[in-house]
């Protein structure tokens, strides 16, 4: 047990703080079991050179400490741990940048399992914005590229002799999924939780696709402006709802798929723009959201229609916040990025 849940009631801390020696900008919860307060974190660094570090919180000294630092070419655009809450699966994880890399983490060294790369007749690559990894089947992946495509991609981990769980990729399929390029991708939950996927980009648009019918996607929301769409989270518990926000924008759109192109809330309490979105994972109705007024605002959601004026939490951090992550296994634990901190938050 870590010391966030030993320490006697009253004592508990509320916040744990890491520094890392460079700014953050990617960041996820490990989902394993056994691996509670475990996150990988990520460099922007604008070279060449960046790292991705994975640090845990020590349950004796309630400091987290860096568990192991690898080399990345460039920043990465998203990391994920594996979607494995009952750890069956290798201990994986998988960074996005200029390819798709799946690592396997040890105790005190990462080391890359494999690297996918779809272009296989260029000299250049189209980089990749971000990814997803499906939560019903985790050898299932989705990546959005500048090249306008979203690429859905097979893992294998099979037994091989000599060494354990060899891990490699194929690609299932590859699509033109938007005008311009795409900015992020994400499974929904809908229909079984493996088929189906929406997408944002730079034409301005939501579009969702089901792989087993390709040839036409469905959109779901167009920014009136063409406006381009960075991000776009799924709710956990509805998989009706979905979240996206546009470029410098200070507000985050809630949707609902059954009414497409207009959004049944607008959360816009925020004073500079935002950069993060995180639907709650045990709740339906709430969301928090984070952007550079140092902001992290949680949102009650359930009497939409009706506007949602205020959020019902508000966290000021001490700087421009970038990403923001809800554990999936410990729902009361909230993790932000500023500058070169990381925190976990008790909500």
């Amino acid at each position: 047990m870590c010391a966030v849940h030993s320490a006697p009631p009253g004592k508990r801390k509320e916040i744990y703080r890491y520094e890392a020696p460079w700014t953050v900008y990617s960041m996820n919860w490990s989902i394993r079991p056994d691996k509670r307060f475990r996150l990988a974190l990520g460099s922007f660094v604008e070279e060449y050179n960046n790292k991705v570090q994975i640090v845990s919180l020590d349950e004796e000294s309630a400091e987290f400490t860096a568990k192991s630092t690898f080399d990345h070419p460039y920043p990465t655009t998203k990391i994920m741990w594996i979607p494995d809450s009952k750890g069956v699966f290798p201990d994986l994880m998988a960074t996005s940048g200029d390819y798709l890399r799946v690592w396997r983490v040890g105790d005190s060294e990462t080391r890359l399992e494999c690297l996918l790369n779809n272009n296989k007749n260029s000299d250049f690559c189209a980089p990749l914005t971000s990814f997803d990894w499906n939560e019903v089947d985790p050898n299932l992946l989705g990546t959005s590229s500048i090249d306008t495509t979203c690429t859905i991609w097979g893992l294998e981990t099979g037994q091989v002799l000599g060494r354990v769980n060899m891990v490699s990729g194929h690609v299932k399929t590859q699509l033109i999924a938007h005008d311009k390029e795409v900015y992020d991708i994400a499974f929904s939950r809908a229909g079984g939780g493996r088929d189906m996927f929406a997408s944002v980009g730079a034409d301005g648009s939501v579009r969702m696709f089901d792989l087993r019918h390709l040839e036409h996607s469905t959109i779901i929301y167009e920014d009136p402006g063409h406006v381009p769409l960075l991000r776009l989270a799924w709710n956990k518990q509805d998989p009706n709802y979905l979240a996206t926000m546009a470029m410098d924008a200070l507000e985050v759109i809630i949707l609902d798929v059954r009414v497409p192109c207009t959004p049944v809330a607008r959360l816009n309490n925020h004073r500079a723009c935002v950069n993060g979105i995180g639907w709650a994972p045990h709740s339906s109705c709430h969301i928090c959201t984070a952007g550079d007024d140092h902001q992290a605002l949680i949102w009650d959601i359930q009497q939409m229609p009706r506007a949602i004026e205020d959020p019902i939490l508000a966290y000021t951090a001490g700087g421009e916040i970038n990403q923001i992550q809800w554990s999936s296994t410990q729902p009361d634990w909230i993790s932000i990025c500023y500058n070169n901190c990381m925190e976990i938050l008790r909500v």
